[in-house]
This record gives C-alpha cells, sequence and structure tokens, in this order.
C-alpha cells in the first residue's frame, strides 16, 4: 500500500458532516465585518488574527475554547454578513476536495441585529446557493440547526428544522459545554423530532465521559454522535493486546452509531493528546462507523486535507482507508438514501480508483 501524498489527500473526494459555520471564518473576513459593524478585535492584521483564534484556542479547556466565537458570532448578526460567510465557507469546502457536506450553526446567536430565526436560516441558505451555483455542482451542502444545550430554545429550534427541512436543513443538533448540561434537558425536542421523523445529531462525549453518549443515544436518540471520543472508555485494551468492549461501546458498533470525530479540535480541548494518541486510531481498527471532520476550521487551522492528511501519517493510512472514512460519512448524511447512492457510486467511488491509477 502506497502512502498518498498530500496533494493527492488534497485531491480526493471528501465528506463532512461536523463543521460549524461560525468556527470556519477567514480572519480577513471578520475583520470586514467588523469594522461595518463597530465590533472590537484583538487584532487588525489577518495573519495575526488568525494566529490569535489558533493560539486562544489552543488551550486544552472547552470552555476556553468556546469564547472563541464571541467574536465570530458578533460580526453575524445581519443578512449580508450571514450570507457572506455562509457563501465563503462552501468556497473554501470546494477548493479543498469536499463533494458533501453538512454545515451547522445555532440560528438563536445570530437574532442580535433584529432578523427572525427563519431570516437567519434564509441568509445562510443563500449563501449556500450562490457558492454552490458559482461552483457547477461540486458540492452538496445542507444545514444543520443547532440549539445551545445551556438555554431552552432547543423546542423552537427543532421546529424550524422541519419547517426548513425541505428546503436546505437536513437535520437537528444541541451543542456547547457538556458538563452540567446533559441532552436529556431537551428530551422534549429530540421526542418531537423523532414523531415528525426528522433526523438529529447530539454534541457527546467530546468533554464528558459515557454518561453523556448513553444519554444522547438511549434516552434521546440520536442518530449520530458529534464527536463520541470518549466512547474509548468503554473499552478495554488488555496487556495480551486482546480488546474488550463494555456494553455501551459494543451497542455503538454493533448499531454503526456515526462518530463524528475532529481529532485537531479534540487535541485542542484535551479529549487526546496527539493525533497519533487519538481514540480514532483503535476505534478505526475495531470499525467503528468512523467519520473525520474539522469541527471548527478557523480555531484549528485545519481544513478536511489537513485532518485526512494527519491522520496518513500517524498512523499510515492509504487510500483504501481515507475512502472508507469518506464512504462511512456518506452512508451516514441526513440525506435521502438515494443521494447517498448517486454520491458514493457516481462521485467517491470514481474519483478515489482515478487516484489509486
Amino acid at each position: 500500500m502506497t502512502t498518498p501524498t498530500r496533494d493527492e489527500v488534497r485531491r480526493a473526494p471528501k465528506v463532512l458532516l461536523h463543521d460549524h459555520l461560525d468556527g470556519g471564518l477567514r480572519p480577513q473576513t471578520i475583520i470586514d465585518l467588523a469594522a461595518d459593524c463597530g465590533h472590537a478585535l484583538p487584532a487588525d492584521d489577518a495573519d495575526a488574527l488568525g494566529r490569535w483564534f489558533a493560539e486562544s484556542a489552543d488551550s486544552g479547556s472547552l470552555v476556553r475554547y468556546l469564547e472563541t466565537f464571541d467574536h465570530t458570532v458578533a460580526v453575524m448578526q445581519t443578512g449580508p454578513a450571514i450570507t457572506r460567510v455562509a457563501r465563503e465557507c462552501v468556497e473554501d469546502l470546494v477548493a479543498d476536495g469536499v463533494v458533501y457536506a453538512e454545515v451547522r450553526y445555532a440560528p438563536e446567536q445570530h437574532v442580535g441585529g433584529g432578523l427572525t430565526l427563519d431570516e437567519v436560516v434564509g441568509a445562510v441558505q443563500e449563501g449556500f446557493d450562490e457558492a454552490v451555483a458559482a461552483s457547477g455542482g461540486r458540492i452538496v451542502v445542507r444545514q444543520l440547526l443547532t440549539a445551545m444545550r445551556h438555554q431552552a430554545r432547543s423546542m423552537e429550534i427543532a421546529e424550524l428544522a422541519v419547517a426548513w427541512r425541505d428546503r436546505g436543513v437536513a437535520g437537528f443538533d444541541i451543542a456547547g459545554a457538556e458538563a452540567g448540561y446533559p441532552p436529556t434537558r431537551h428530551l422534549d425536542a429530540f421526542e418531537y423530532l423523532q414523531r415528525e421523523n426528522a433526523h438529529f445529531t447530539i454534541h457527546a462525549g467530546e468533554a464528558f465521559g459515557l454518561p453523556s453518549i448513553w444519554q444522547a443515544i438511549q434516552w434521546c436518540g440520536a442518530d449520530r454522535l458529534g464527536h463520541g471520543v470518549r466512547i474509548i472508555d468503554d473499552i478495554t485494551v488488555h496487556d495480551d493486546g486482546s480488546v474488550e468492549l463494555g456494553r455501551l461501546a459494543a451497542y455503538v458498533r454493533d448499531t454503526r452509531i456515526p462518530l463524528e470525530m475532529c481529532p485537531a479540535s479534540n487535541i485542542q480541548t484535551g479529549a487526546a493528546a496527539s493525533i497519533a494518541e487519538h481514540p480514532i486510531g483503535l476505534l478505526t481498527r475495531l470499525r467503528f462507523r468512523v467519520t473525520v471532520n474539522t469541527d471548527n476550521r478557523l480555531m484549528s487551522q485545519t481544513s478536511m486535507t489537513d485532518e485526512m492528511f494527519s491522520l496518513v501519517e500517524a498512523f499510515g493510512y492509504g487510500l483504501d482507508d481515507l475512502r472508507w472514512f469518506t464512504i462511512n460519512a456518506m452512508k451516514s448524511a441526513f440525506l435521502p438514501f438515494d443521494e447517498r447512492l448517486e454520491l458514493i457510486d457516481r462521485v467517491i467511488k470514481p474519483e478515489y480508483a482515478a487516484l489509486a491509477g
């Protein structure tokens, strides 16, 4: 098996399920939008601002990591600003070889300038549509609407997701600090979504342990786990190299619950010490439904190419492994089955075959 070059990884088709719109802004765009709305920034040069975000996020604390969003959210309070950010997000993903993406954000965080929740979703969709059209249809992009787990608007956002599900919204999510804010606080929203046959993922098992994952799956019925890295706590590797799965880990693997893993972000928030030590290596070897994602491209100074190439370097993965991650993600997308199959058969498999020569 030959090791793919970085350029081959960049050219390979990629599928992204866990990417935050407000975590992927271009530094220069933040500067431009901050000037428009009078928001003070910690740096006024794009390179310096980009470094500030990375260094502030690289603290080993999820709470500190989340504080960096104060600046990105502050400049996304008008329709034109949100549309620009959404358009540039898709442009950057296309340039990175992404062929399908679900991009998430919390509409409730973008109404400070007087927009309604509907107007926020519409502004994002306008930006997505513009960029997809400009790309010649090289990418399919869907929205995931996020509710903040420390707030009390999850039902409202769930209803918004259902209202927009035939107009660009693929599903629902909750995010924010896990400790003290279990997913069961939003059980009414999840039960509503289940009754509506709607899709949802839950941030769980990132900064908090197995109880967060267990509640997300067994109480709330999550289709996917945002991160889910702490499932490793239910797996024992014995001295002789044999592996024993606990009941929860076995359930997650047996039922093929997708794990939206974000290696670079996990290192920044302290969920893993390094890429080589990241649980993604063991979980991949055990054939969990692992997917590779960016989380916050600005804060982690990352891309799908960066994430995948870091795995190539750490674990010696080849194109077949990257293809496996990509097909895992496409199988797990909140997209109709026939549309998933078409992307796998007509885009992902042929392009990987061409790369392999």
